[in-house]
C-alpha cells in the first residue's frame, strides 16, 4: 500500500507535513487496517503508531464528518494524552470536515454531554470519563466503526483494563486496534471475547 490510496486531503496533509514514503510500520499495517482487521500493533515509541492510527481514521471515515453519532473511539491514559493526540489529528484533517471531541475527567460532564449531543465524528477519551458518559446516556456507540486503544499500556493501572473491556459489550460491530510497546497476557483476554481473528503485528519482529 502507498500514500497513493489514501484518500486526498490526506494525501495533501501528508505531503505537506514533508513525508516521501511510509515508514516500515505504516507499510506493515495500514493496508490490515484499510482491510478492516483486528490487530494487536507492537511497536516501540517513534516506530509511527500515532501517525498510522491517525491516517487509518481519517481514511476508515472518507475525511468526511456524518450525522451525530461518533465513529471512532479512541482510549488514551490521560487529558494530556488527549490534547496532544487531538492536536496531531488537527494537523491531518485539514481539507476535511472531521470534528474531533475531547473528553477527561478534568472538565464538567453535564458539559461534556451537551457538546457530545450537537455531533462527533471521533471522540479521544479517557476509559473511566467515556464510560461515565455513555452510562449517563450522553453518547450514541452504535455507529462506530473503530474502537482503538492508543499507548495501551497504561491499561494495567487503576483499573483501565475493565472499563475498556466494557466497551465492546455497548457495541455490535467494530474494528478494533491496540496499539502498544509490548503484548500484555491480559489482551488475549479480548481476543477470546471481541477481537475475533485478531492479528498481533510485531515491529521490529525479532522471532526470525
Amino acid at each position: 500500500m502507498s500514500f497513493k490510496k489514501l484518500i486526498e486531503p490526506l494525501q495533501e496533509a501528508i505531503k505537506h507535513k514533508g513525508f516521501t514514503g511510509m515508514l516500515p510500520l505504516q507499510q506493515l499495517i495500514l493496508s490490515k487496517i484499510k482491510g478492516g482487521a483486528n490487530l494487536f500493533v507492537i511497536a516501540p515509541q517513534g516506530s509511527g503508531k500515532t501517525t498510522s492510527l491517525i491516517m487509518s481514521v481519517i481514511n476508515k471515515l472518507n475525511g468526511e464528518a456524518f450525522e451525530d453519532a461518533p465513529r471512532a473511539l479512541i482510549f488514551v491514559k490521560d487529558k494530556q494524552a488527549a490534547l496532544n493526540l487531538e492536536a496531531e489529528f488537527k494537523e491531518y484533517t485539514k481539507g476535511t470536515d472531521l470534528r474531533i471531541y475531547c473528553a477527561y475527567e478534568e472538565h464538567n460532564i453535564e458539559l461534556q454531554r451537551e457538546e457530545l449531543y450537537l455531533g462527533t465524528d471521533i471522540v479521544i477519551a479517557t476509559p473511566k470519563r467515556l464510560n461515565r458518559i455513555f452510562y449517563l446516556n450522553g453518547v450514541n456507540l452504535n455507529k462506530l466503526q473503530l474502537c482503538i486503544v492508543e499507548d495501551a499500556e497504561f491499561l494495567f493501572r487503576n483499573n483501565h483494563f475493565a472499563e475498556v473491556t466494557r466497551t465492546p459489550e455497548s457495541i455490535s460491530k467494530c474494528q478494533y486496534l491496540i496499539f502498544s510497546i509490548k503484548f500484555d497476557d491480559r489482551f488475549e483476554r479480548w481476543q477470546d471475547s471481541f477481537m475475533y481473528n485478531s492479528q498481533i503485528i510485531k515491529y521490529p519482529d525479532l522471532s526470525s
